[in-house]
């Protein structure tokens, strides 16, 4: 209210203050400069009057606004406070209610809770009398059952059993009926290795059993006209030695390399024997008695069958059993014997190696000897080459002949063609005489 009252004043003050200056406008073209000057000072002092009314209003009118807005805000709080204490007021009535709601619902709960589990009880009672009762009705009958199976099981385990027992007997006979028939082919086998255990004491059979495994050697290995048997290496003697190789010498005649087969078997039982026994002094005894044999071997064969140039200065001793070139190896009896006496000891597999070493001696032998044949062979082939290289000559130059020709006909017969085919294609001017396919005169 004081401010729409300000307002009108404000504007009140404009209102005069436009008089004035309509007036003092209309005035001034009649007025002096005195009276100007008096208007001038009452204008300024009803501006001044006018700003301190203005500024009074303005300041009356903002105290009265500022405790309105006071009152306004002390009102609004008096409102805000009566506002929530009756909230309060209802929050408290609607707890009150809703704990009474809650004790009440809760007590309901409560019973029945009670009358359920007092159900629950009775309803277990009633399913336990009747568990107990489908068990024992369940263990009767599975009683019954079980006395049923295990009659009809023992039943069939006895008629089972009675039947297992029928073929195991007869198994175990059977069995034992070819076991008399392994002791009778025992007793026939030991009886037959009696009989070979004869037939090695004998000195000469054990020789043509090794030979026999040197010849089936030999057979696989070389050609039949590398090696012979049976033959006396030595010129004038008697002593004919089981295997010779046939190696090419420096003539016509070949130079033999003699290999024989010995089988010291009586010596090497002997010591394997002690090596069971595991007697050392025993086994020494019996590793002499087998080096004297072997060295007494050994001279025997440089003796009767080596005369150089007409075999090798060395020769071969072959060892049917690798258990005996293993165990002379070992002891050192080889190298002795190799040394003293130029014999080579050697058993079934390092008999194989040798004769395949030999084999490329052999190969290489066969080429030196053929080396003559193939020098002739490249003289042809250079006489030949030499025909070729002539025959060559006279084809390169009859193709320049027929490059150089061919270049002529190439270039002028073509030329001449052309000059043809132009003149058939120009037509003659008008006016000039000719015909198609005249050649033009020529300039």
């Amino acid at each position: 209210m004081e401010l729409v009252t300000l307002i009108a004043a404000v504007a009140a003050c404009l209102a005069s203050l436009i008089c004035l200056a309509v007036l003092w406008h209309g005035r001034a073209e009649t007025m002096r400069g005195e009276d100007l000057e008096k208007v001038r000072q009452d204008l300024l002092a009803e501006l001044r009057a006018t700003r301190q009314e203005l500024t009074a209003a303005l300041s009356q009118s903002a105290q009265a606004a500022a405790r309105q807005q006071m009152e306004a805000q002390q009102r609004a709080a008096e409102q805000q406070d009566r506002h929530l204490q009756e909230a309060a007021q209802h929050l408290a009535r609607q707890q009150a209610l809703a704990q009474k709601a809650l004790t009440d619902q809760l007590g309901l709960m409560n019973t029945q809770l009670a009358n359920t589990a007092l159900q629950n009880e009775q309803k277990l009672e009633q399913i336990r009398a009747a568990v107990e009762t489908r068990l024992a009705a369940l263990q009767a009958d599975n009683n019954r059952q079980l006395t049923e199976i295990r009659g009809t099981v023992e039943d069939k385990l006895q008629k089972t059993l009675d039947d297992k027992l029928h073929q195991s007997f007869s198994l175990v006979s059977e069995r034992l009926e070819m076991v008399y028939k392994g002791l009778g082919e025992m007793q026939s086998l030991a009886a037959g290795v009696g009989d070979l255990k004869k037939v090695l004491s004998n000195v000469k059979t054990r020789g043509i059993l090794g030979e026999v495994q040197l010849g089936a050697i030999l057979e696989q290995l070389l050609a039949p006209g590398q090696y012979t048997e049976n033959i006396a290496t030595r010129p004038g003697s008697t002593e004919r030695v089981e295997y010779a190789l046939r190696l090419p010498g420096a003539g016509e005649e070949p130079v033999w390399m003699p290999i024989d087969a010995k089988f010291p078997q009586d010596a090497y039982s002997a010591l394997l024997a002690a090596y069971d026994t595991a007697d050392a002094v025993a086994v020494e005894s019996a590793a002499k008695d087998l080096e004297r044999r072997v060295r007494g071997f050994a001279r025997d064969i440089h003796d009767k069958y080596i005369a150089p140039p007409h075999t090798t200065d060395f020769g071969v001793m072959f060892l049917p059993v690798e258990g005996l070139y293993a165990e002379l190896v070992r002891r050192g009896v080889a190298e002795r014997v190799q040394r003293e006496y130029r014999i080579t000891m050697a058993g079934p597999t390092t008999m194989a190696a040798l004769l395949n070493s030999l084999q490329m001696g052999f190969r290489t032998l066969a080429i030196q000897k053929r080396s003559g044949e193939v020098w002739q062979v490249l003289g042809s082939v250079k006489a030949e080459f030499d025909t070729f290289g002539q025959a060559l000559t006279q084809a390169q130059t009859r193709i320049q002949q027929a490059g150089s020709e061919l270049e002529n006909l190439v270039g002028v017969r073509t030329r001449q063609i052309q000059r043809k085919l132009q003149a058939v294609t120009l037509l003659p001017e008008p006016g000039q005489p000719g015909q198609p396919g005249q050649e033009p005169p020529r300039g």
